[in-house]
């Protein structure tokens, strides 16, 4: 079987033109309409009136990446159907995220999801710890995200690999400038559109040739590929039940719930019902996106093996992530499928890129510029700076795209082994302040900073030792090429393999071995452990230091038919308030009407300024916030309490 030369046509070009032009309509669109993004308020957060749809739509597909499009089903196709258990681990993540984070967070209305640790450990350092953990994973991501599959669409299609890269990054900074939050998630909701048509177009073409699902089922159940359930205990296994439930759970729980991308979205919506069902909603976004690139996957083996060719043994194509582009340019050959199918990867790149822009200029001005610019520049002035750091930002993930594609695998592997370490330690350090009210702020800056090393330590050195190849085999009967390849690189996230037999690893390198699914359980757990001995030695906070909404009853809420005495001993005999009554308090604000009357404004209710009320300077107004605790510094306060800021 020889392979043939595939061409894309000028009907998918105009499909994917489209996609592109309508995704920038939408960024021209809000940046004229309605409160034109004339405030940081507006631009970053969306007003804080966002709808719960969108805003699911949007928190699903900010995750679910071209990676996801092209490693998903590429892992099917090598290894068979053990990875859709790792749907369970997403769906127990959400739930979590759900119950434990959101209640946490949104009451305090941040902008910047590391407030919280600033506001909870009274340090600024605790904030601009994680906070440059976040840059520097988010621009790494970034370059990889847009680089991983243009090199994919390249070898496939032709289309130059540094044409994906300036177009994903001009076509995302360009409607994430113009529009802000409202862009990115109504974009977000139109890609998810794109992507799901994209991936149903290949089920549907895929399934219908080889002959229905009941026949694809058939292939990979005789080729030994149906196998759902492995309960190795060993932490070296790549996949098991307990990698893909445990560590995926783990994982994910922390970008449903703390991630800023998330934070910011549900933080946009109007009460905490909404927020909290917003994230619920992915559980029904992640059976349906999951499934079907799983489904993909086992489909286009079925494919090959009815044909008696697998194209990555018949060298066809160099590595498993192109699987996807070449089957369908080979499979659905009608006009304007490819060009969809094309639309759908871009559409995964510009939603995580515009996602990943959209935090970063969230991060960089809440938690580094603001305290320094916050005073100096009007509302106009400071919305002109976060969308300046759009900018800045979309050009520093082209850079890192470039970089990846220029220097070759090692920056490649260094960005990847960096992304995926520094999940960890960021969740260690929420949970170490939600969950641990004597913890300190040294701990948690400790503890961070070797949550983030020790697993990085490991993936790193995870490209040094040789995997074990996997057991499958793969059609070649009609391959005019012979069998060279025994082993497959199969998703970005996957250890290095090479033909032979298993190789046993003792000392250093037996930790090397570690599956790639536990280093966000690695990095969270070395960050609480090291915090907390870190804080013990350094001195620990006492129960009643820190304030409860900071805090998570964590039993109360994962066990909520606890006995009263059982309960209160676990939540250490302190009071809760309830979410719902934290996100409703309102700020006081004194009001001088042209008159000369002086009122306190409650919410939207005036009542007269008794003689008992801190004095105003005529003509102006300003807000008071009566929790004076863990540093909040009340500008109506006297100089003794103007001192007590926050700690570095």
């Amino acid at each position: 079987m020889a392979e043939e030369q595939r061409i894309f046509g000028v009907v998918d070009y105009v499909v994917f033109a489209l996609m592109l032009g309508v995704s920038a309509a939408i960024g021209i669109f809000y940046a004229f309409w309605g409160n034109k993004q004339k405030t940081t308020g507006e631009f970053l957060m969306g007003g804080r009136d966002m709808q719960i749809v969108p805003v699911a739509i949007s928190i699903l597909v900010s995750f679910m990446s071209a990676i996801l499009i092209l490693g998903t089903p590429a892992e099917m196709y090598n290894e068979g159907t053990e990875y859709f258990v790792y749907l369970i681990g997403l769906m127990a993540a959400i739930v979590i995220a759900a119950v434990l984070y959101v209640p946490l967070l949104y009451p305090l209305k941040f902008t910047s999801s590391f407030e919280y640790l600033e506001k909870r450990f009274d340090s600024r350092a605790a904030k601009l710890t994680g906070t440059c953990i976040m840059i520097i994973q988010q621009v790494l991501y970034m370059g990889v995200a847009s680089f991983a599959p243009s090199t994919a669409l390249e070898a496939v299609t032709g289309f130059p690999t540094w044409a994906t890269i300036i177009t994903v990054g001009l076509v995302s900074t360009f409607y994430t400038s113009l529009g802000g939050m409202k862009a990115v998630v109504w974009t977000d909701v139109f890609q998810s559109v794109v992507m799901l048509a994209g991936l149903l177009a290949i089920v549907i073409q895929g399934s219908i040739v080889v002959g229905g699902m009941g026949e694809v089922w058939r292939i990979n159940e005789e080729w030994g590929r149906i196998n759902f359930f492995n309960f190795d205990p060993d932490p070296t296994v790549r996949h098991s039940f307990w990698s893909l439930v445990i560590g995926g759970m783990i994982s994910w729980s922390a970008t449903y719930g703390a991630n800023q991308a998330s934070v910011q979205r549900y933080c946009a919506l109007p009460t905490l019902r909404k927020a909290k069902l917003s994230v619920m909603l992915n559980v029904i976004g992640v059976i349906i996106l999951l499934t079907i690139v799983c489904l993909a996957g086992i489909i286009i083996f079925a494919y090959y093996a009815q044909k008696g060719c697998d194209p990555l043994s018949a060298e066809y194509i160099s590595n498993s992530n192109q699987l996807i582009p070449y089957f369908v340019m080979e499979v659905l050959g009608y006009p304007g499928l490819p060009g969809l199918f094309i639309s759908c990867l871009f559409s995964g790149a510009l939603s995580t890129m515009s996602s990943c822009l959209n935090a970063l200029a969230a991060v960089c001005w809440e938690d580094f510029l603001k305290p320094f610019l916050g005073e100096r520049l009007n509302e106009g002035q400071k919305t002109l700076v976060t969308k300046l750091l759009v900018l800045f930002f979309g050009g520093a993930g082209v850079g890192m795209s470039f970089m990846a594609m220029n220097l070759g695998g090692t920056v490649l592997q260094a960005s990847l082994s960096f992304t995926g370490a520094a999940t960890g330690p960021l969740l260690g350090m929420f949970l170490l302040g939600a969950c641990f009210p004597w913890a300190n702020w040294i701990g948690a800056m400790v503890g961070g900073i070797l949550g983030l090393a020790f697993p990085l330590w490991i993936s790193i050195g995870a490209y040094t030792v040789v995997g074990a190849p996997t057991g499958l085999e793969f059609p070649t009967d009609n391959c005019s090429v012979p069998n060279t390849t025994d082993s497959m690189t199969t998703t970005m996230s996957s250890i290095m393999t090479t033909p032979g037999g298993p190789v046993e690893h003792t000392g250093i390198s037996a930790l090397y071995t570690v599956s790639y699914l536990w280093y966000p359980a690695i990095g969270a757990s070395t960050a609480i452990v090291v915090g907390l001995i870190v804080s013990a030695l350094t001195g620990m906070n006492s129960i009643g230091d820190v304030d409860t909404k900071y805090l998570i009853p964590f039993f109360d809420r994962l066990i909520c038919c606890l006995p009263g005495p059982v309960s209160r001993c676990l939540r250490c005999n302190q009071e809760f308030l309830d979410p719902e009554e934290i996100a409703s308090e309102k700020d006081e604000e004194i009001v001088v009407a042209p008159s000369g009357e002086m009122h306190r404004s409650i919410g939207k209710e005036k009542l007269p300024l008794d003689e008992s009320s801190h004095m105003p300077v005529y003509g102006l107004s300003y807000k008071e916030n009566t929790d004076t605790k863990n540093g909040f510094i009340n500008p109506g306060a006297d100089d003794e309490k103007q001192q007590n800021g926050t700690k570095f």
